[in-house]
């Protein structure tokens, strides 16, 4: 008997010496898999968001070497009573208000500060819509109507055979993906856990072999679609997203700090919602886009480019949100009237009748409740429509 406990106890220790050897073998990795099963909880969503560098792998977007562009003060905007209760009441980390190319209102709240580099979550859509009419523009991608296999062979044979480059900007696929952030095993979920333990998103990707529709037929967001939209670009112009992000889009900008993208083991960028950026930074992009384009007199982004992918063109239900390239378009919108959106209250609303550029940066974990949206968006009109009109 005692030589039985004896070599059990020998197990035992192996076993433990095992693991032990395993944990510090896998030590990243395993800290990336516990940030993201943890990151949403209530006490440490707000300095999750903007510390996602201290738990993901990254990839740079330099600002480039030109000075700081001006964002000037504008007159105070008195923030109305029911806007001040959205803030508190909605969990809104930082709010940016631009009106005429002037900072009316900005403020950081539950401990944020003015220098975070805050994760955009799908905000980073708009930013990949904006390169790729660029890049439309130059002539290295031929059209939005090419087939994405042109460019992404690896996609031959998989449930995106067949789509177009137009097809995913539009989130218009018939590519079947879980879109439920509250199900543990849900696609956007896996392919979260693909991210954190260093897995390839190629390969996620390329995995995919179910539709539900034929391409170009329904629409339902999907966010992988997004990352087709990248492998389109990294294949087209043989470069990485990050650095034709910063050469085309960024650097024109003057920020005030580089961003980053959080990225997967082979170091491609988590295009669909792994942009860092901070929040005047972000406005910087806002009025770019609200100018159609142009900033501080030069041309960024075509503007026939800004007009097309901010346009309600996807097959939407009329009980829903109209979409266009990666960029949403509000119920009842006004002319010039649309919005990049993120998951847990991330928005850049722009409105160019007022001239107006809103960025709204949140923690709001009940963002996905009947109505958030909705009220998220009544809220910056109320802030927009508080402006004096244009003269």
């Amino acid at each position: 008997m005692y030589k039985i406990f004896r070599w059990l106890a020998r197990i035992f220790v192996v076993l433990v010496v095992a693991a032990l050897a395993i944990g510090v073998w896998k030590r990243d990795e395993l800290l990336r898999l516990w940030t993201v099963q943890t990151m949403f909880d209530a006490d440490k969503i707000v300095r999750s968001f903007s510390t996602t560098d201290r738990a993901f792998l990254t990839v740079p977007v330099n600002r480039g070497a030109g000075p700081v562009s001006p964002l000037p003060e504008g007159p105070t905007l008195e923030l109305p009573e029911r806007v001040q209760l959205w803030v508190n009441e909605f969990d809104v980390t930082s709010l940016v208000v631009v009106h005429r190319g002037e900072i009316v209102h900005e403020s950081y709240l539950r401990g944020t500060k003015a220098d975070d580099r805050r994760i955009l979550w799908s905000i980073s859509k708009s930013y990949l819509s904006a390169l790729v009419g660029i890049l439309i523009d130059e002539g290295q991608i031929e059209s939005i109507d090419i087939p994405v296999t042109r460019h992404a062979p690896s996609l031959i044979g998989t449930a995106y055979d067949g789509a177009t480059l137009r097809d995913v900007l539009q989130m218009s696929s018939g590519v079947v993906f879980d879109e439920d952030y509250l199900d543990y095993n849900s696609d956007i979920n896996r392919m979260a856990r693909v991210v954190a333990l260093g897995g390839l998103l190629d390969d996620f990707t390329t995995g995919l072999n179910d539709t539900f529709r034929a391409p170009g037929t329904a629409w339902q967001y999907v966010s992988i679609d997004t990352h087709v939209i990248g492998m389109v670009v990294r294949g087209a112009t043989g470069r990485d997203v990050p650095g034709l992000l910063s050469e085309k889009v960024i650097a024109p900008l003057g920020q005030e700090d580089d961003g980053f993208y959080l990225t997967d083991g082979a170091g491609v960028a988590f295009v669909l919602g792994g942009l860092n950026l901070r929040s005047r930074d972000l406005a910087r992009f806002g009025v770019m886009i609200e100018q159609d384009g142009l900033y501080q007199g030069r041309r960024v982004v075509p503007a026939a480019w800004i007009a097309e992918a901010t346009a309600a063109s996807a097959a939407t239900r009329p009980d829903q949100l109209g979409y266009g390239f990666q960029w949403w378009i509000p119920r009842d919108a006004t002319q010039g009237e649309f919005m990049g959106r993120g998951i847990y209250g991330q928005y850049l609303y722009i409105d160019q009748e007022r001239d107006t550029v809103i960025v709204v940066t949140g923690a709001d974990r009940q963002f996905r409740e009947a109505g958030r949206t909705d009220e998220n968006v009544d809220m910056m009109r109320v802030i927009a429509r508080n402006l004096r009109s244009p003269e």
